[in-house]
């Protein structure tokens, strides 16, 4: 495991503070505080469907509001909804939408922290837990029987190399070191756990930043890193399988990471050694050989696809300093990207995570008395 970065459940101080961080490899990691006792109760909302009924805007509902130091959604599915605390550790929680009773209750060994996101379906769910600091860093990796609540190691997968696991309902998918020492991306089904090798590059070299759609995995691959002849590019492969294929960069060596969807994608940049890693230049092909739009700066690695739509956040700075937050979505034949929820000034926006084709963010109101955060989604 090469990264040193944890990247947990709730990117939230990162967001608040709008950093501008100094880190190629990772995205940044945030403070922790400590967490209630309560178990939170989020307001249950129906799954969106993908209906593809042209542009007009869904309706957000709110789905959990909760202190700044409480429990944060990490994702809601159909049967189950998943929250993590504020302590350290990033204890997580997963509890069943109807009955409010707890099925899981999964607190990381000594040294470890929660890694974001929970690959959930309607039995299983995949936890991982990540140590980073110190002479040994590890990764662990736990699939939950939601029905009995036991927990095993996932040993028919490939293990876990890098800390990033992308998923899309019960497909995920994640980087793992083979017999040969190659960093190799896989793809594997919850609850099946059925696996494929997508695609593998020799050490010092890597893949990372995995981002999976309804039917396509993106993903990064870092050559010569911590070189001066460091290369980061994006790569795609259907999930149906097939090879990957590298999607043109605007910029050679600077892609960061992307999402695609019917064969457009979605992609940021920004460079090793910029000194504002938090913001970068996003493009779209809409497909392989078509050329690339810009899409001006987002917020990095806030890509994702949900439903029939690649969506990003973005960020505006006013003259006084105060931020504003908006995302943005975009689909193939839209000239334009369609700005689907704009934030208060002065609220800050965590990364975005889908499920059921529903969109889920959550927003810090640091500005009230009391602070708290609320958590919203809107189906796609």
């Amino acid at each position: 495991m090469r990264r040193r970065t944890v990247a947990v459940g709730t990117l939230l101080v990162l967001t608040v503070a709008g950093c501008s961080s100094n880190t190629p490899e990772s995205s940044p990691s945030p403070s922790r505080t400590p967490s209630p006792s309560s178990t939170p109760t989020p307001t249950p909302t129906t799954p969106g469907r993908p209906s593809d009924t042209g542009t007009a805007l869904p309706a957000w509902a709110n789905v959990l509001r909760q202190p700044v130091d409480g429990q944060h959604l990490v994702t809601q599915q159909r049967k189950y909804v998943v929250t993590r605390g504020s302590d350290e550790a990033g204890t997580t929680t997963i509890a069943d939408r109807t009955s409010k009773k707890v099925v899981v209750r999964h607190v990381p060994a000594s040294g470890f922290v929660a890694q974001s996101p929970v690959v959930i379906d309607d039995h299983w769910a995949l936890i991982e837990d990540i140590r980073s600091d110190g002479p040994d860093p590890q990764i662990k990796v736990l699939r939950y029987d939601l029905t009995t609540g036991k927990a095993t190691p996932p040993t028919a997968l490939p293990p876990v190399s890098e800390p990033e696991i992308g998923a899309y309902d019960g497909t995920f998918a994640y980087s793992s070191t083979d017999a040969k020492n190659r960093s190799c991306l896989i793809v594997a089904g919850l609850a099946t756990l059925e696996s494929r090798t997508v695609t593998c590059v020799a050490a010092p070299g890597y893949l990372a930043d995995p981002v999976v759609s309804a039917d396509t995995v993106t993903f990064s691959e870092i050559i010569a890193p911590e070189t001066a002849r460091r290369c980061k590019r994006i790569l795609t492969a259907p999930l149906s399988g097939g090879i990957a294929h590298p999607v043109p960069a605007a910029t050679n060596c600077i892609q960061w990471s992307g999402a695609t969807l019917r064969g457009a994608t979605v992609w940021s940049e920004v460079g090793a050694s910029d000194p504002d890693q938090y913001q970068s230049k996003a493009y779209v092909r809409e497909s392989g050989d078509s050329p690339a739009r810009p899409l001006g700066t987002v917020v990095t690695d806030t890509i994702l696809a949900c439903g029939n739509w690649i969506l990003w956040e973005t960020r505006t700075v006013a003259s006084s300093g105060e931020e504003t937050y908006q995302i943005n979505r975009w689909r193939s034949g839209l000239s334009t990207p369609q700005r689907l929820y704009a934030a208060k000034p002065g609220v800050a926006l965590t990364p975005m995570t889908c499920q059921d084709n529903t969109v889920y963010v959550e927003a810090a109101y640091l500005a009230s008395t009391p602070t708290y955060t609320e958590t919203i989604s809107a189906p796609l």
